[in-house]
């Protein structure tokens, strides 16, 4: 599908995910007439603003024709109208519409560089007290940090949908901490992945041998065998792996892996005669299972007893189902949950419910059969009313109803 290329004013904001950035946009755009929708991803949006789109045309079934961008950037609109929606929108706390215009007409173009050169001036408008201006120089520096993160994250080959999410993880301190170590958005952003990072890395000017990058390829090395299966991996194949990976000489991996066990991020144990290295997240559940099993194989339960004067309340919050005396019954104070330690099987409980459960359904089975037509009944008495020539018959009667008649 081509990549086309979209720029326009921002008419109205129809939709905004605050969580992931999500949103849909009616855009005046260049060479248009009619206004488009645009979908894309922005941390923060409002109409008034100018956005630089880059994606393609899709025909939704519903909505018809839309821009489907995958890469947007907005930036502070530079016209008069542009300006008053921008600060009438509500993005920056403090303007409404009315202030906007009032803002409008006493400082016109120059009101953006009022608000963040000269923000005493803001008094000079009608109704705007310290506390409001306040409000507004407050609102106008959380938008320009945004700006800031976005065109950084941008300018370092970062997507809009990926910008987003990094900005909702470290927040302002995004630059200052993606500058430092890139790598670490391997870890925690979900999504990018050691590639990526390293990518972002290298447009910082950050070397390949560089030991950051080293430490982080380490852990690479390991998700990668996870990927294979494996839980951990022999030194002796972690340290050709991440060479490989990594294009650096073998001093520096074993340098790094040192750097890497002594922060705690990779764990090592010995295991049949060999030293394995494993992520330390996967090393810790896999002992965590291994223990779970352990105590089941010798008969002890995993779990805390279950005790049934609290537990049937809340089931019953739960489910929003009230529970029947007979059912409360089936359930003798003190029961607990106990666990086959051979076989994993729990039962207490559950064998009351399956039992009910039976009961309930052998219960339904007598009515339906009860309710059921006696088909021999219906078949004579169609032989009988065709033997009279009468072309309708009565409705058949079940068997119910069968017992209340008198006999013939």
């Amino acid at each position: 599908m081509p990549t086309e290329n979209l720029a326009g004013l921002v008419e109205r904001v129809t939709f905004h995910n605050g969580e992931n950035g999500f949103c849909v946009l009616r855009i005046k755009a260049r060479g248009q007439r009619d206004l488009i929708t645009v979908l894309g991803h922005a941390a923060m949006i409002s109409a008034g603003e100018f956005v630089q789109a880059s994606g393609a045309w899709v025909n939704d079934r519903t909505h018809g024709v839309q821009f489907k961008a995958s890469f947007l950037k907005a930036a502070p609109p530079a016209t008069i109208e542009g300006i008053e929606k921008y600060l009438g929108s509500g993005m920056i706390r403090g303007i409404g519409p009315v202030y906007a215009r009032k803002l409008v007409r006493a400082f016109g173009e120059a009101v953006f560089d009022v608000i963040q050169q000269e923000p005493d001036r803001l008094r000079e408008v009608t109704g705007i007290g310290p506390k409001r201006a306040a409000r507004i120089i407050a609102g106008w520096a959380e938008q320009k940090v945004i700006r800031e993160i976005m065109l950084f994250l941008h300018s370092n080959g970062v997507g809009t949908l990926r910008a987003v999410r990094i900005y909702k993880t470290y927040g302002a301190d995004a630059v200052r901490l993606i500058s430092e170590n890139p790598y670490r958005l391997a870890r925690d952003i979900r999504g990018i992945g050691f590639r990526t990072a390293d990518q972002i890395a290298a447009k910082l000017g950050i070397e390949k041998t560089a030991l950051i990058r080293v430490r982080a390829g380490i852990s690479y090395a390991l998700a990668e065998a996870m990927d294979e299966g494996h839980c951990g991996l022999p030194v002796e194949e972690l340290v050709p792996l991440t060479e490989k990976l990594l294009e650096i000489p073998a001093e520096l991996v074993e340098t790094a892996m040192r750097l890497e066990l002594e922060g705690g991020a990779v764990i090592a144990d010995d295991l049949e005669g060999r030293r394995c290295v494993f992520l330390a997240a996967l090393y810790r559940a896999e002992r965590e299972i291994a223990e779970k099993l352990k105590a089941l194989a010798v008969g002890k339960p995993c779990w805390p007893a279950i005790e049934v004067d609290k537990a049937i309340p809340w089931v019953e919050q739960r489910t929003k189902l009230a529970l029947a005396d007979s059912q409360k019954s089936r359930a003798p104070g003190g029961t607990r949950l106990q666990c086959d330690g051979h076989h994993g099987r729990a039962w207490g409980w559950q064998d009351h419910s399956g039992q009910l459960a039976a009961e309930d359904r052998e219960r339904q089975n007598r009515h339906h059969r009860a309710l059921r037509p006696d088909r021999s009944r219906c078949k004579a008495l169609i032989r009988e009313h065709r033997h009279r020539g009468e072309d309708h018959p009565p409705p058949p009667r079940n068997r119910s109803q069968d017992r209340h008649l008198p006999a013939q």
